[in-house]
């Protein structure tokens, strides 16, 4: 005899379909209110498609969370009617951690929910073992979130150059820093008490261009990262490509043609040594154009009048727009972005990156969004991208 429906075994799996159904329809509202907040639920509703009810039951739980509040005016269509209360980020209450990991210090910093920076600081490295690295940026994050009393972190993201396994929360290898298979998430975690994500550097800033940058709307990214480290990273229809454990984007033996710098690896012109800071702040020791290792002092000479000291920054945003061009023909994203010191802070090293990528790509081809804090907005771009994918995870911990 057949089984009636009633007597068929129940399936788990429209459970967890409804389950990601919820979880990604509550990043869509709260994608909605980080674009257009403050907004009447009305209108998210319209801009995604979603019912009235189910906007209304999502933003109650965002609420409950402590992700977004009421505005306090509410507006009347047309004057008549009941008033939309629109609602906004709650960018008072809850905050993220953000770490980046350089070679020469760490920056720790606390963001907003809009990805803007309320307060960072910069820790030097003495040394450079993982422990004590990673020991130094809780303690920063404790001293920064005591200076802001009555805000309370969601967790701390976490941003490192070389290769970044994002699953497994572990620096597989930064040659520069002498760190290999580093558990960065399980290390920091247990000294915070924080959910800890960790992604590498150009990762991280794709992610942050895309939703509080120029690069928000966009349909495919490449973002080109050019300091100690040189990496990059690619990103289509809301998605980072990280490849087989996030080794996607290592660019740093790309053969620079004519390129003299000898590299580790053996080789001679490899990209990150003919780009890297360590050497334009060589050129510009032998210059004289500078006595440190500081590549911002390299800026500071440009930006007070020093011709050898712009030249070279114009050289490098050259160089960098050849690699730039390369990425281009492989890739061809709607828009680059670009973090490079130069490129950032002169317009004529921007011009001078565009000339080498050519004007007849179609790319639209820009300087990072965030100039002033681009290594905070890393590390915090970490965290607040899964936050925003994944919003009904939120869990708010004191440090």
């Amino acid at each position: 005899m057949p089984r009636t429906a009633a007597s068929l075994p129940v399936s788990p799996v429209p459970r967890a379909a409804d389950s990601d159904r919820r979880r990604t329809s509550a990043s869509v509202v709260l994608r909605s209110v980080l674009e257009h907040g403050p907004v009447a639920r009305s209108t998210i509703a319209r801009l995604t498609g979603l019912s009235p009810a189910s906007v209304t039951e999502h933003c109650a739980r965002l609420a409950g969370l402590g992700l977004i509040r009421e505005s306090a005016a509410p507006r009347r269509s047309n004057g008549v009617g009941r008033p939309h209360v629109p609602v906004d980020l709650d960018d008072v209450g809850h905050l993220v951690g953000g770490v980046h990991v350089a070679v020469p210090y760490t920056t720790v910093a606390l963001l907003d929910l809009r990805g803007r920076v309320v307060a960072r600081c910069e820790l030097k490295h003495e040394r450079t073992d993982p422990g004590w690295v990673l020991g130094r940026a809780a303690e920063g994050l404790r001293a920064l979130l005591a200076g802001v009393p009555g805000r309370r972190p969601l967790g701390v993201g976490v941003a490192v150059g070389g290769w970044v396994d994002r699953e497994t929360g572990s620096v597989v290898e930064h040659e520069l820093l002498g760190w290999r298979e580093v558990p960065v998430r399980e290390l920091l975690g247990a000294r915070t008490g924080l959910p800890v994500r960790v992604d590498g550097h150009a990762r991280a800033l794709v992610n942050g261009e895309r939703l509080f940058g120029r690069a928000r709307g966009s349909r495919s990214v490449l973002h080109l990262f050019v300091g100690n480290v040189v990496d990059a990273a690619f990103a289509t229809h809301d998605e980072v490509h990280h490849g087989p454990r996030s080794a996607a984007g290592a660019i740093a033996h790309l053969p620079v043609p004519g390129g003299t710098e000898p590299c580790p690896c053996g080789r001679t012109g490899c990209l990150q040594v003919e780009l890297s800071e360590r050497t334009l702040c060589q050129r510009a020791r032998a210059a004289g154009v500078i006595g440190s290792a500081n590549p911002m002092h390299v800026v500071a000479a440009a930006a007070a009048g020093d011709a050898v000291a712009r030249r070279l920054l114009v050289e490098r945003a050259r160089a960098t727009g050849r690699a730039a061009g390369l990425l281009l023909d492989v890739l061809n994203p709607e828009t680059v972005v670009v973090t490079e010191v130069g490129v950032m802070r002169f317009e004529e090293c921007l011009a001078a990156l565009r000339e080498a990528v050519g004007t007849a790509r179609s790319a639209d081809l820009l300087p990072s969004s965030f100039p002033d804090s681009v290594l905070a907005v890393a590390g915090g771009s970490v965290a607040l991208d899964a936050l925003f994918r994944d919003p009904l995870t939120a869990s708010p911990e004191a440090i």
